[in-house]
């Protein structure tokens, strides 16, 4: 069992006591400095990064392998990677990326194959001049998002 593999262990482990907790990222350097992101169907609390840090820390001996270790919530502009973190922001404003687009729009549904926006958007009119406002809608399947990060609107 590699480091990385037995840290996994660890914080899945951690976890089973949180259910609305889940892992979105765990990354260990080659200097042993393992970074964990979470995120929470109702938001990370303090408390819970740090129940899962001792999880870790106390598990793990330094004598057999020398560690550094940060536990903390993913941050708002960080992008989007599993399914449920869609399901959880629906209702927000998210940019999101494809190959051929860059769309600014309210997250109004997500299931386990794509998500679905919703914007208005100022377009020519069909009859006469100057421009009117349109409702659109639009369906993406996760393969073709490259980044869908969530935009804070004050």
């Amino acid at each position: 069992m590699t480091f990385k593999e037995k840290v996994n262990g660890l914080i899945t482990e951690a976890l089973l006591e949180k259910p609305s907790i889940f892992l979105v990222d765990l990354a260990v350097s080659d200097s042993f400095k393992i970074s964990v992101g979470l995120d929470g169907d109702n938001g990370v609390q303090l408390q819970d990064c740090i129940d899962v840090s001792r999880a870790v820390e106390n598990n793990l001996d330094r004598e057999e392998q020398d560690f550094s270790l940060e536990v903390a919530s993913v941050g708002v502009g960080t992008p989007l990677k599993m399914v449920r973190q869609y399901k959880k922001n629906i209702g927000r404003t998210l940019i999101v990326t494809t190959n051929t687009e860059k769309i600014e729009a309210e997250l109004i549904e997500a299931n386990d194959v794509f998500i679905i926006l919703s914007w208005k958007a100022r377009e020519p009119k069909k009859v006469g001049k100057g421009k009117e406002t349109v409702q659109k809608e639009q369906q993406i399947a996760y393969t073709e998002i490259k980044e869908a990060v969530v935009t804070v609107t004050f």
